[in-house]
């Protein structure tokens, strides 16, 4: 009898192969955290813009307003 080569898929069609499962569950969570990672991105340059205005604004009241 010659045993089946682990490529051959006879006998277990249907089993998942825990690495594959494994490298499945890590891209998984490898791009919810880019995702997450670049939505914190986005927030922080919208904040830094909106202070970027406030100074230019503050920068503009003040020589407008010197003697």
């Amino acid at each position: 009898m010659s045993s089946p080569s682990p490529g051959s898929g006879s006998g277990q069609a249907g089993a998942p192969d825990p690495l594959d499962a494994l490298q499945r569950e890590y891209d998984e969570r490898r791009r919810a955290e880019e995702k997450r990672g670049e939505r914190y991105m986005w927030w922080y340059l919208g904040y830094f813009l909106f202070g970027i205005h406030i100074v230019a604004f503050v920068m503009i009241y003040a020589i407008k307003h010197a003697n």
